[in-house]
């Protein structure tokens, strides 16, 4: 389809939200991306090919699924608006390669959309154990953008990467290095289990309607095992949370304040003079690294 009449083209949006009478609801966070440049950027930066299995959460009115679906083999949009699903099968007819899910992502079995890698089902009659990594893209709700990220790289979805649009200060937390005021239990949490890239930055005008704040495309390439081993993961988190509870407290009181957490002061002094770290440091200035080595040392105390 060419660009111009696609929903990416300002104009084609608005004649279709009028068409279609629909109405913005602000308890699911709607902003219609109509930027064609953007779309490309996403596209280009999730490495989408035929032979890839996407998930698109939110298509809202389809705008990006269409971008998708020319450069995908399979795309299963999922939509939690019913308003929109009647929408979405009609910008969509023409494209054969696209299932329209009306579900909340929070309660979709992700793994269960990816196919096997031969695209043949076992003997058993059931779906091959060895399935291809599917691609998650995304123009995130803000309300809504950590417990969906965190969610499917928690639960080890099935997934090789996530090019997601969210807001511009998260995209920045997610890619934040130590010492920067970005830098927090947000990006350890993202970082422990994926490499981050921001794509682009998009301004308010690129949406309908326009939000109140910028945006960004941050990649999210999915390890197959966390970066670091830890030898206790909950351990680690709760470290991490405790040092960045109360930022301008130095990581000792932060830990030993922590009401999930049972060490004393000297511990953590020790823990951190054993790893030739100053005892007034505060939890900003520890990599990911550092983090679990003071996990592992606290932990085998």
């Amino acid at each position: 389809m060419d660009d111009n009449l696609k929903l990416s083209n300002p104009k084609v949006t608005i004649e279709a939200l009028q068409k279609y009478g629909f109405t913005f609801q602000k308890k699911f966070g709607q902003n219609f991306l109509i930027d064609a440049h953007v779309i490309k950027k996403i596209i280009a930066a999730a490495g989408i090919t035929k032979e890839d299995t996407v998930v698109e959460i939110g298509p809202g009115m389809g705008t990006l699924t269409q971008y998708l679906a020319e450069a995908a083999g399979k795309v299963y949009a999922v939509e939690i608006d019913k308003a929109l699903i009647p929408i979405l099968a009609d910008t969509l007819s023409e494209y054969d390669n696209v299932e329209i899910i009306n579900d909340d992502i929070l309660k979709v079995d992700i793994n269960a959309l990816a196919v096997p890698c031969d695209g043949t089902d076992d003997e058993a009659g059931g779906i091959s154990s060895s399935k291809r990594k599917l691609k998650i893209v995304a123009n995130l709700p803000y309300y809504i953008t950590t417990p969906i990220i965190m969610g499917i790289l928690e639960k080890k979805v099935n997934v090789s990467d996530m090019v997601i649009m969210v807001q511009k200060e998260v995209a920045q937390r997610m890619d934040a290095s130590p010492g920067s005021k970005e830098y927090g239990a947000l990006s350890l949490a993202v970082q422990y289990r994926a490499e981050t890239y921001l794509a682009a930055n998009v301004p308010p005008n690129s949406f309908i309607p326009r939000p109140n704040v910028g945006s960004a495309v941050i990649r999210l390439k999915v390890y197959d095992e966390p970066k670091v081993n830890v030898k206790d993961e909950k351990l680690m988190f709760k470290l991490i949370k405790a040092s960045f509870g109360e930022r301008r407290k130095t990581l000792q009181n932060g830990i030993c304040n922590y009401p999930e957490l049972s060490f004393t002061k000297d511990e953590v002094a020790a823990a951190l003079r054993q790893m030739g770290l100053d005892e007034r440091i505060r939890g900003e200035k520890l990599s990911l690294e550092e983090f679990a080595k003071l996990s592992d040392i606290l932990g085998s105390n």
